[in-house]
């Protein structure tokens, strides 16, 4: 009996063991497997990045053979990636910035967080307007969304407007859709955050998506000339259209690097 216990329990230890190393070499293989597929999806977002930076440079010629008489190139590629997705609105640069991208709305303000604009699933998403915002009404304000990537992509650039210098050498912001080129010039640039619901008395800047009347226009411009970081010398006035960027920012929760101008 004494020979045939520790036989047994021999066993089992050795049976423990095996199972105790299955288990580390299942986890090892599901750590490797882990790590591809983050590099294939981290290589994938950025190829997808590049193809459109890629796309921004390709002249209308090569767009299309047909003769286009009164479209500039911008106009012209907005089109042809309209033929792509529908959701395509325009799209916005900023000169010697990396912003220069195609402009997304959808049907809420989720989808294009995680989604580019052939609706793939990339962590980088895309520039999107706010899904009740009206690119033709003269009375709205255009809140477009971008996220701050690391890698400079996207809205990152927003952040650089916390210099006064920056702004100074960037106060132009582009807006081309498939029929019009436009021009918004920089009112103001501050820093906020998402406000909690039952917070009162605060400034909820992306709720302001179109002044039904002059006084709400000015509610709005002198809120945010109450915040900015630095005074512009540009003010607004009602029928001037509005774009309100927004990014994250970190020197606060919920922090939001916030960019207002008005069409020109």
């Amino acid at each position: 009996m004494s020979n045939k216990k520790p036989k047994r329990l021999k066993k089992e230890n050795n049976k423990i063991k095996v199972i105790i190393t299955l288990i580390f070499f299942i986890i090892f293989i599901c750590c490797i497997l882990y790590l591809i597929y983050s590099q294939y999806s981290k290589n994938k977002d950025k190829e997808d990045i590049k193809e459109i930076q890629e796309y921004k440079n390709v002249s209308t010629e090569e767009i299309s053979s047909e003769e286009i008489p009164i479209k500039t190139d911008v106009m012209a590629k907005v089109e042809e990636l309209q033929k792509i997705n529908t959701d395509v609105k325009g799209w916005i640069k900023i000169e010697n910035t990396i912003i220069d991208y195609p402009i997304l709305q959808g049907t809420d303000n989720s989808y294009y967080l995680t989604h580019n604009y052939k609706k793939e699933e990339n962590k980088y998403g895309s520039i999107f307007v706010k899904d009740k915002c009206n690119f033709n009404d003269v009375n709205s304000n255009l809140i477009i969304y971008g996220h701050n990537m690391k890698d400079d992509e996207m809205f990152n650039s927003l952040l650089k407007y916390e210099n006064k210098k920056f702004y100074d050498e960037h106060k132009i912001i582009n807006i081309t859709t498939e029929s019009e080129e436009r021009q918004y010039e920089i009112v103001a640039v501050m820093k906020s955050r998402v406000f909690y619901k039952d917070e009162k008395n605060v400034f909820r800047y992306y709720n302001y998506l179109n002044f039904e009347n002059e006084n709400k226009y000015a509610e709005y411009i002198n809120n945010i000339k109450k915040e900015q970081l630095y005074e512009t010398g540009i003010t607004a006035n009602y029928g001037e259209q509005l774009i309100t960027l927004i990014t994250c920012e970190y020197s606060q929760e919920n922090g939001r690097m916030v960019v207002v101008a008005k069409k020109i």
